[in-house]
């Protein structure tokens, strides 16, 4: 909505479009700013505009790796204000990352202070760090004052800025990349210098390699912090032919004898963009949730090497099995996606191939060859031209001086005089070039340098210096022509840059070496949870208010336990470290807990709570020691059940395995092993049904079928017996009493069964 400047009183013209149109619009404006000016990098140069600013920024300030350094503030701001205008945070950030041996293979970005460590502790602020470029950064931008490539104006219009890096090696698979941006995302991996330019010359060689030479050439990434690769060959060759993969790497280990039988393990390399002290923690998880019973400590060493202490729970321990629990359950062991998105041509997005990175490079390489082949020459025309008026006026010297010494206009007079006629002194024809073929004239430029010369040039020997230029320029400029006229030979000459390259940082280096190994996967087979635990004996206490602790050894069961003010005992059992202990809520989940990991006997144990999800309204109905391959009898208060295979109530989990379903009020009331061939019910009621066992349906979960048949009330308890041997309980004086003749109490399923016998316990319970 406007208003008119010509006719300010009248109404506003207003424009409309379709919001879906309009927010279409400006969302994929958004979009293609984030990918081309934020998110991806160029295929060229490998680099972000940020990081490319940056590198610019710090040239023009002339931070060298001969020189000194500067506060990163000035850098940062002068970044911010001259080509990034964005926060400075940000730009500091990610000159921080360039300074990071830890995130970047080969440096771009010299620090000086605190920049960061493999903790994961941030830099410190710009204000106390300073920095300088690397030597290898200087290479990416190699070129940049002879025309190698375009450049544009800053974000105000004010200074320009090199649209991409003259790059001297393939820098995007050198240092890699990651970024996130609309609807897309990439991640390059660091690879090794040595095995980059190796493949380019055999890519120089033959245009058409195999995607497999390559890869027998670059085996994989090459991690600044190390590490062992063991994805199998296979799948790193699918991963390059096509842009999009992933690759396991592991923590590099060894074992370290302490004798007397005694051992350890040390870690000296873990996994990229893992944050030590975060894994630490992870590991010191595992060894509190008692997830990997045969772990038994970790500690950190570190000084300027990496060193992390992992130590067994016992010397038995098989190295390889515990290392292999620990790469399953922590980052010891990750996996580093690949995703080659990037700007192929610095302005379309592409997943690429590994040969197609490599070949957007060398074509780049090629124009800047070029460009740089034809600003030589045009410099070396510009001279020529400048030596051509310099020998002129060397073999008509006194001719010149009179002009300049006597002339009202010695620069016009200069430039009219026709000096192929007027004759040279002392030396011979062919040492005259005239200045323009045809003519001999001399020009406005060769003028000005003839006006601007110092008289102690005038001497014998400087002519002759003039002419050895001449001479070796006119050479210089025949084998540009060549070069400029022949990709052979461009080919050829990128080749000999790349080994020159090559022979300052690849593995002879200092830096240049492989870090990251390559080894076969190892798999360890899947070890059961108990395989890995100590079998001890153990009793289980459990209190009415749910705070459970286990005792070394079988404890007589007579002995009195010590309970919290206001509690008491409720289940008290011996069992072993490797059981597992099934939890039965009254909200029809069951729990399971490991021996091993319950509280020791010193003091009143935990709340039961504590160790698995069970609600504050759901009550304990049984504590049971889990036997494989028995089933249990499952029934609700309100009559429902079914027979459950016992394997079927094991959880994985802390918040259990839901097998009885309710409805409304309902609990989980009755939890017994199947032992015989009947079913015993009895209800509120106190009516007493005796039935089949093979009448009830065997499922691994469910709502169950009707036991017992009420008009009031619910069941109050089931049980499960041998016919033959007839129904037995205990009397209100705690003596046995067996009921053999059943016939009364016997009927189908679902019924409303008889009242119980005489002498059946006043509280409706079997046992």
């Amino acid at each position: 909505m406007t208003k008119s400047p010509d006719h300010p009183d009248t109404p506003p013209m207003t424009t409309s479009e379709p919001l879906r149109r309009a927010i279409g619009d400006r969302y994929l404006t958004y979009a293609l700013s984030t990918i081309m000016h934020r998110a991806l990098p160029d295929a060229r140069d490998g680099l972000k505009p940020v990081h490319r600013r940056i590198l610019y920024a710090m040239r023009e300030l002339k931070l060298s790796p001969t020189g000194g350094f500067r506060k990163s503030a000035k850098i940062s701001g002068d970044v911010m204000g001259n080509y990034h205008p964005h926060g400075d945070s940000a730009i500091y950030d990610a000159m921080a990352r360039l300074a990071q041996d830890f995130n970047v293979r080969y440096p771009l970005v010299d620090g000086q202070g605190n920049f960061g460590n493999i903790d994961g502790d941030n830099p410190a602020a710009s204000r106390y760090t300073e920095a300088r470029l690397t030597a290898i950064a200087e290479k990416l931008m190699e070129g940049l004052t002879e025309n190698a490539v375009d450049y544009r104006p800053n974000y105000d219009g004010t200074l320009e800025e090199p649209v991409v890096m003259p790059a001297a090696f393939p820098h995007l698979l050198a240092n890699g990349s990651t970024g996130i941006a609309v609807g897309m995302a990439t991640n390059i991996p660091p690879h090794n210098l040595h095995e980059l330019i190796d493949a380019c010359q055999a890519m120089i060689k033959d245009p058409e390699i195999a995607d497999d030479a390559l890869v027998g050439l670059i085996p994989g990434p090459d991690f600044p912090t190390g590490g062992v690769i063991v994805e199998p060959r296979g799948n790193i060759l699918d991963a390059y032919r096509t842009g999009r993969g992933s690759f396991r790497l592991r923590a590099k280990w060894e074992v370290e004898d302490l004798g007397r039988g005694q051992w350890q393990i040390v870690v000296t390399e873990i996994p990229y963009q893992v944050q030590k002290s975060k894994l630490i923690e992870k590991l010191a998880e595992l060894i509190h949730t008692k997830k990997i019973p045969i772990f038994g400590d970790v500690r950190d060493e570190s000084a300027e090497d990496l060193r992390m202490i992992i130590e067994p729970k016992t010397r038995t321990v098989d190295p390889d099995m515990l290392m292999g629990m620990l790469f399953k359950n922590s980052d010891l062991e990750i996996r580093f996606s690949l995703n080659m998105n990037t700007l192929i041509d610095g302005r379309t997005p592409k997943v690429c191939s590994l040969k197609e990175v490599l070949r957007a490079f060398l074509d780049h390489r090629r124009n800047v060859l070029q460009r740089r082949s034809q600003h030589r020459m045009d410099k070396i025309d510009h001279r020529l031209e400048v030596l051509a008026g310099f020998i002129t006026a060397f073999l008509n010297l006194d001719r010149v001086i009179d002009i300049i010494r006597y002339d009202a206009d010695p620069k016009r007079a200069l430039m009219a005089q026709d000096w192929s006629l007027t004759p040279p002194r002392a030396m011979t024809e062919k040492d005259y070039a005239p200045p323009v073929p045809g003519k001999g004239s001399l020009t406005e430029i060769q003028t000005e340098a003839i006006l601007n010369m110092r008289l102690r040039s005038l001497r014998k020997l400087e002519e002759m210096e003039l002419i050895a230029e001449r001479d070796a320029l006119m050479l210089e400029r025949a084998g540009l022509v060549d070069l400029l006229a022949d990709p052979h030979l461009q080919w050829k000459r990128i080749g000999a840059d790349l080994k020159d390259v090559q022979k300052t940082f690849g593995k002879t280096w200092a830096k240049g070496a492989r870090r990251t190994m390559f080894a076969e996967a190892g798999e360890v087979e899947e070890v059961p949870y108990e395989a890995m635990i100590e079998r001890e004996p153990i009793t289980v206490i459990c209190s009415k208010m749910g705070w459970i602790r286990a005792m070394k050894g079988h404890v007589s069961l007579d002995t009195e336990a010590k309970f919290k003010d206001g509690d008491e005992g409720r289940f008290l059992f011996h069992a072993e470290t490797t059981d597992r202990i099934i939890l039965v809520g009254s909200n029809g989940r069951f729990y399971t807990i490991l021996g091993a990991n319950l509280p020791g006997g010193r003091g009143m144990g935990e709340p039961v709570r504590l160790m698995v999800d069970l609600p504050n309204e759901a009550e304990i109905i049984d504590l049971m020691i889990h036997h494989a391959g028995i089933k249990l009898l499952v029934a609700s208060s309100e009559g429902d059940g079914f027979i459950c295979p016992a394997d079927e109530v094991v959880a994985q989990t802390r918040a259990g395995k839901q097998v009885q379903s309710l409805r409304g009020d309902a609990k989980t009331l009755v939890v017994k092993p199947v032992t015989g061939d009947h079913v015993a019910v009895v209800g509120e009621n106190r009516k007493v049904l005796v039935f089949a066992l093979d009448e009830l349906p065997e499922m691994a979960k469910g709502k169950g079928v009707r036991l017992q048949k009420y008009k009031d009330g619910g069941m109050s308890d089931a049980t499960t017996f041998t016919l033959s041997e007839g129904l037995s309980w205990k009397d209100p004086a705690g003596r046995t009493r067996n009921q053999t003749e059943l016939d009364e109490w016997r009927a189908k399923r679902a019924t409303a069964g008889r009242m119980a016998p005489r002498g059946f316990p006043r509280d409706n319970k079997f046992n």
